[in-house]
């Protein structure tokens, strides 16, 4: 059974000079023989919670159990054998080895396994005609389209039969009929005896999954934006990787956003004044806080949606001058 339960998983690292959190928290419950879909845009973390269900990142706090294995309790060997017998892989870039025919790429996994030559080449023709290619085996990858390419790539994902298939952007590079072939068997993947898990940040993909799990964090749909907002020096009016709620005006004081560095002290990046405003990216693109606000004094603010605050900004965007006008000073 590859029922998989995620508990209270936190994803922290460092990104150069700050840390980052794009897991936060996490429970999730998928069921043996699901297509579940792996929601969220782009720096939401689905990839590096893949790297965590694939037993190549470790979480920083948490648990991943997939059926009766607690993948972050793994070690050593244990963790080799989990890697290769569990859970297979399908990459968004392919990562095909050039040199090597679609039918070589398949046995490579095989026979870096042990597996003799003509059982692994058995079983990869079995596999690669599973998807299709039963008269594309002898080609290497340039000579493919990049669906056959991805077709290539879940054969492999799929030679140790794994209970877990991990899909990460499996259509990014495909056009629409390309789309078509491949979304059709990875959903015929998922049966009893295997999970699929797709990550995507393509919503068209919902209506084809039995579950789905979003990381785009999300206010509460019902939350009116504060006006006059009073913070004392110190208060914080939102968190790094929490849902992005509302653009924040600054009408009195001072508001600094700020981002945790590895050593446990704060970088400050901005410090908005009076007729200021912050915070507007998550809102407008969907995105968690990339940084922590915090009163760098007493401060009053007032929040506006995102449609409110494009309106309020529109007239005070920069314009280009005509070429004859002489530039201003800002």
């Amino acid at each position: 059974m590859a029922d998989l339960r995620i508990e209270d998983l936190t994803i922290e690292y460092s990104q150069g000079d700050y840390v980052v959190r794009p897991i936060d928290s996490l429970e999730v419950e998928a069921a043996d023989g699901e297509l579940a879909i792996l929601l969220g845009p782009s720096g939401s973390g689905k990839t590096t919670l893949l790297s965590c269900l694939a037993g190549i990142l470790t979480p920083t706090s948490g648990r991943i159990k997939v059926g009766d294995v607690d993948v972050t309790a793994l070690h050593g060997a244990a963790l080799a054998h989990y890697r290769r017998d569990t859970v297979g892989i399908v990459f968004q870039a392919f990562n095909l080895i050039r040199s090597l025919n679609a039918r070589e790429n398949v046995m490579a996994p095989l026979r870096l396994a042990g597996v003799p030559a003509r059982q692994a080449r058995r079983r990869a023709e079995e596999l690669l005609s599973l998807v299709g290619l039963e008269d594309r085996m002898d080609h290497k990858p340039k000579a493919l389209s990049g669906g056959q390419q991805q077709r290539v790539a879940i054969a492999r994902a799929l030679v140790h039969d794994p209970p877990l298939l991990l899909a990460d952007e499996p259509t990014a590079h495909l056009d629409y009929v390309q789309v078509e072939d491949i979304l059709r068997i990875v959903s015929n993947l998922a049966s009893p005896g295997r999970l699929v898990l797709i990550a995507t940040h393509d919503e068209r993909l919902v209506p084809l999954a039995d579950s789905t799990i979003d990381l785009a964090p999300k206010p509460p749909a019902d939350q009116e934006p504060p006006s006059g907002l009073r913070l004392e020096a110190g208060d914080i009016l939102f968190t790094i990787g929490a849902p992005s709620d509302f653009v924040y005006m600054v009408n009195e004081g001072e508001v600094e956003l700020v981002r945790p560095r590895p050593d446990g002290t704060d970088e400050v990046v901005h410090c908005s004044g009076p007729g200021e405003y912050f915070g507007e990216l998550g809102p407008l693109l969907g995105l968690p806080r990339s940084a922590t606000a915090r009163a760098r004094m007493a401060a009053v603010v007032t929040g506006y949606g995102a449609r409110d605050f494009k309106r309020l900004v529109k007239p005070a965007r920069m314009r280009v001058p005509p070429r004859s006008a002489s530039p201003q000073a800002t």
